[in-house]
C-alpha cells in the first residue's frame, strides 16, 4: 500500500503545476547562485540552518514505449524534489529531503502491485495491457539523515541516503526513474589515508523504485577504492544482502518463495591514463563473484566481469568493451538487485533481471562534447552465456540486438535538456519471441536549484 500523502491532491497539483511552469519558462528570473562556504562554522542553529544547501530539483519527462505484443505507452511525469541540508553546527549537520511524483499523462502501466508479486500489475486498473513506464505516483521523504564529521577525513550518515558507488553496477539510487532507490541505515567515508576512500555501510531497509520498501533482511557494504593518479582507480569491494525477497525469485529460481539472500566479493580497475595534452587510453577491468550467504538458495553461484577500452582524444571518445553475467549451469544468473541496470544491456531495459541462461553483452559506444552540448552513442550485441530454447525444437545463444542514441543541451548551470532515444531488436530469429521487440524515447527538462 502507497504511503498516504504528506499534503493534500489539491496543494499537490497546484505545487506541481507551479514547478512545470517555472521550467518552462526557461527558469523564473531569479539567479540561483550556490552559497558560498562559511568563513567560520556557524555560531547557532538558525545560522546553520540559513547557510546550508539546497537539495531541490524538478524534472519533467515525457516517456514512450513501443512494444511488441502490448499497448504503445506514453507517459508525462513530474519529479519534485523539495530539500535543504544545514551547515555543520558543532559538527552535524541535518538533510531532509521530500519528494513527489505526479503522472500529468498516465496512458501506461506504473509496474506497482496491488497484489501478486513486484511487477506483476498496474497500480490503475485497465492498463495491465499497456507497456511498463516504472514511474508511479508518490509522494514520500526521499532522504532524511544525520551527517557527522567530527572525526578528520570522515563522513557519517545516519538515516535515509541516496548511494552510488564506482560505476553504479552494484549499487546505485537508479536516478534515472522518477522515484529513486534509498537506503535507510548508517553509512561511513572515511579519507584519512591518502589517494583511499574507505566506505562502509549497514542498511535495514531499502525503498526501490516502484515504492515497495524492503524491510525482510539487511545489506552490508564495504568498498575500499585508491586512486593512483586522479583519473585512475582499483577498487575491492563485498556486497552482503540478506534480503531473502527481492521480488524476482520466479525469474530465475523457480520459486518466488526461494532465500534470495547473497553476497558479492570483486575487483575494479578503471581509468583514464593521459597520454599527452590531447590523447588519453581509456581502460576497465572487473572481475566479481556472487554466492549464496546467510541461508541464501544453494544454486546461487556465478560470476560476473568486464573488459573494455579505448580512446580519448580531445572532448571525442570511443571504445569496445564486453560484460558477463554468468549462468550457474542455466539454474541461476549474476544478479544486481541494487545496481542502477537502467544504464547497463542497453537502456530499453529488456534484462534489469538477468535471465537465468545469463548474459553476454558485448558493445561500442561513443561520446563528444562540445561546449554545453553532449552527444552519447552505442551499440550491443547481447548473447546468453548458455544455449537455451528457441521454442522451435533448437537451442541458440542470441538475444537480440540494441542501439541507442542521447544529446544533451545545459541552457545554463541550472537547466539541463537531454532527448534519448533506444531500440531493441530480437529480429524475430526464434519461434518463441521470448524477449520482444521495444522501442523507447525520453525527453527530459531538469531545474536543478
Amino acid at each position: 500500500m502507497k504511503p498516504a500523502p504528506l499534503y493534500s491532491s489539491t496543494f499537490m497539483r497546484r505545487f506541481c503545476c507551479l514547478g512545470i511552469a517555472c521550467l518552462l519558462a526557461g527558469a523564473c528570473p531569479v539567479s540561483f547562485a550556490a552559497e558560498p562556504e562559511p568563513v567560520t562554522p556557524p555560531s547557532s542553529i538558525s545560522e546553520a540552518v540559513i547557510s546550508g544547501k539546497a537539495m531541490t530539483s524538478f524534472r519533467l519527462r515525457y516517456e514512450h514505449v513501443d512494444q511488441d505484443g502490448l499497448t504503445e505507452a506514453s507517459g508525462l511525469t513530474l519529479r519534485s524534489l523539495i530539500g535543504w541540508q544545514t551547515a555543520p553546527f558543532h559538527d552535524v549537520s541535518l538533510a531532509a529531503q521530500l519528494i513527489n511524483v505526479t503522472q500529468l499523462q498516465d496512458n501506461f502501466n506504473d509496474g506497482v502491485p496491488y497484489s501478486g508479486p513486484i511487477y506483476a500489475y498496474s497500480s490503475h486498473p485497465g492498463k495491465a495491457t499497456y507497456a511498463k513506464i516504472v514511474d508511479p505516483d508518490y509522494t514520500g521523504v526521499n532522504q532524511l539523515y544525520l551527517e557527522s564529521s567530527a572525526f578528520s577525513d570522515t563522513r557519517i550518515r545516519l538515516g535515509r541516503q541516496q548511494v552510488n558507488l564506482d560505476n553504479v553496477r552494484f549499487i546505485g539510487d537508479i536516478g534515472f526513474r522518477q522515484v529513486m532507490q534509498v537506503y535507510d541505515g548508517v553509512s561511513v567515508l572515511n579519507k584519512s589515508i591518502a589517494n583511499t576512500e574507505i566506505y562502509l555501510a549497514h542498511f535495514e531497509s531499502v525503498r526501490q523504485i516502484n515504492t515497495k520498501l524492503r524491510t525482510d533482511g539487511a545489506l552490508g557494504i564495504a568498498n575500499f577504492k585508491y586512486r593512483f593518479t586522479p583519473t585512475e582507480s582499483i577498487s575491492a569491494y563485498g556486497y552482503f544482502s540478506s534480503f531473502d525477497n527481492l521480488g524476482f525469485g520466479k525469474s530465475w529460481l523457480g520459486n518466488d518463495h526461494a532465500d534470495q539472500s547473497n553476497r558479492i566479493l570483486g575487483l575494479r580497475l578503471d581509468g583514464a591514463h593521459k597520454l599527452s595534452d590531447d590523447w588519453k587510453l581509456l581502460y576497465t577491468a572487473e572481475y566479481a563473484r556472487q554466492q549464496d550467504y546467510s541461508g541464501g538458495d544453494s544454486r546461487i553461484d556465478a560470476h560476473y566481469y568486464k573488459l573494455g577500452g579505448g580512446a580519448a582524444f580531445g572532448n571525442f571518445s570511443l571504445r569496445a568493451d564486453q560484460e558477463l553475467l554468468s549462468s550457474n549451469h542455466g539454474q541461476y544468473a549474476f544478479q544486481t538487485p541494487f545496481g542502477t541496470n537502467h544504464l547497463f544491456q542497453g537502456w530499453v531495459d529488456r534484462f534489469l533481471v538477468t535471465p537465468k541462461e545469463g548474459i553476454r553483452d558485448t558493445f561500442i559506444s561513443a561520446a563528444y562534447k562540445i561546449g554545453d552540448f553532449a552527444l552519447l552513442a552505442d551499440y550491443h550485441w547481447l548473447d546468453s552465456d548458455r544455449n537455451f530454447n528457441t521454442g522451435g525444437g533448437g537451442s541458440g545463444d542470441q538475444y537480440g540486438k540494441e542501439w541507442n542514441l542521447a544529446a544533451s543541451y545545459s541552457y545554463n548551470k541550472n537547466l539541463l535538456t537531454k532527448v534519448e532515444y533506444g531500440k531493441y531488436s530480437e529480429h524475430d530469429q526464434y519461434a518463441a519471441g521470448r524477449i520482444k521487440d521495444t522501442d523507447k524515447l525520453w525527453l527530459t527538462l531538469l531545474y536543478t536549484f
